[in-house]
């Protein structure tokens, strides 16, 4: 069974390539992904790399994790399920009442 996990704190300039480099010395990636912002396409730091068994995801985290790479002390950690509240319904009210002209 595959394992997915977190890969925080990485470089601006790190590159999927790189992160599946990185990890497939610990066993085979089946996919990566960093995470980019939809209006600028700029790396947010943070991405996701899914290995193919169990031990070797664990063995990438107990070597990888607080590793430095291009200058930054990355976090690797078992990717935890995505949680989807708080997001899209909902929500507080606006911040215009309504309020009528001034009477005087």
């Amino acid at each position: 069974m595959s394992k997915k996990l977190y890969v925080g704190n990485l470089s601006y300039g790190v590159d999927e390539a790189a992160l599946q480099n990185l990890f497939s010395a610990y066993g085979t990636v089946t996919s990566v992904k960093i995470i980019t912002d939809s209006a600028t396409n700029r790396s947010k730091g943070f991405g996701f790399v899914e290995m193919s068994d169990d031990s070797a995801a664990a063995e990438a985290v107990n070597a990888l994790d607080g590793t430095e790479q291009d200058g930054r002390t990355i976090r690797v950690a078992e990717a935890r399920p995505r949680q989807d509240e708080g997001r899209g319904g909902g929500g507080g009210g606006g911040g215009f009442r309504g309020r009528g002209p001034r009477r005087r």
